[in-house]
């Protein structure tokens, strides 16, 4: 596959809703209001019901239960609110592959979205920017299975270390998942901050594209490609990325996220 049009003249586009073209142009308007959101989501009862039991869910350990989007967003957050409004918006775009596991896809990527919230904590950085962006990061490798069924088997091929999945789709198709779903989120509008950062987080520290934020995906990835991940796997991650960062290795292991405070959108 010699580019990325290329690439995609070989697959189907997923087809997104209405609400999710409406949200993704409030991650572009800084001056977005809650009452936009608001009813942008509201549009859809039911991402609205999907979104009220998601808000619910033991990991946001709200003290009371939340009946309206309102509610949901005075309690969770606008931000976060968006973010989970746009990730069930793009879960439910994309149909099933054989020989996927879309429920450990999917575990998958909000464990990569988690840890890329995380990250940014002691950077100064969006959070939830970055949690959708770790969300997306593996958008791709479902295009990926839809054009290449066989690559995708080999891709998926066991045992897959920390990165190797990303090595195989370079390999193989020409492009890492987060390049596929970087033009994906280029083609949906996306915010260039983000498109910029998926684009890079397969190799972040190429200078004269450094994304923070890709550097943190990329760092997010590794953790959640890492089987029962804990503090030590913080000694497993690439000292460079994480110095470029400038985090702190006692920080990181001192607050490791728990798995079970990840969001689960299915």
């Amino acid at each position: 596959m010699h580019s990325l049009d290329a690439f995609f003249a070989t697959v189907r586009l997923p087809s997104m809703p209405e609400v999710a073209h409406g949200l993704i142009q409030t991650l572009n308007d800084d001056n977005t209001s809650l009452h936009e959101v608001r009813d942008l989501i509201s549009r859809d009862p039911a991402l609205s019901a999907r979104l009220l039991r998601l808000a619910n869910s033991a990991q946001f350990g709200l003290q009371r239960g939340v009946y309206s989007i309102d509610e949901a967003i005075q309690m969770v957050g606008l931000a976060q609110v968006r973010a989970l409004a746009l990730s069930a918006c793009l879960s439910d775009a994309f149909e099933p592959l054989p020989g996927l596991d879309l429920s450990a896809f999917w575990r998958h990527s909000m464990a990569c979205a988690a840890y890329a919230q995380w990250l940014t904590a002691p950077l100064e950085m969006d959070g939830q920017q970055a949690w959708l962006t770790g969300m997306m990061l593996r958008l791709g490798e479902l295009l990926i299975g839809q054009a290449n069924p066989q690559a995708l088997a080999e891709i998926e091929r066991l045992p897959h270390p920390p990165g190797a999945r990303w090595e195989r789709e370079k390999r193989l198709i020409g492009f890492s998942e987060g390049q596929i779903t970087a033009e994906l989120a280029r083609r949906w509008s996306f915010p260039m901050q983000i498109v910029n950062a998926l684009e890079r987080a397969y190799d972040p520290l190429v200078e004269q594209a450094f994304s923070r934020l890709g550097a943190v995906v990329n760092l997010a990835g590794l953790l959640a490609d890492t089987p029962d991940a804990d503090a030590l796997a913080v000694d497993t991650l690439p000292n460079d990325v994480v110095n470029t960062l400038g985090l702190e290795v006692r920080w990181m292991k001192a607050t490791f996220p728990a798995p079970d405070t990840f969001v689960q959108l299915h």
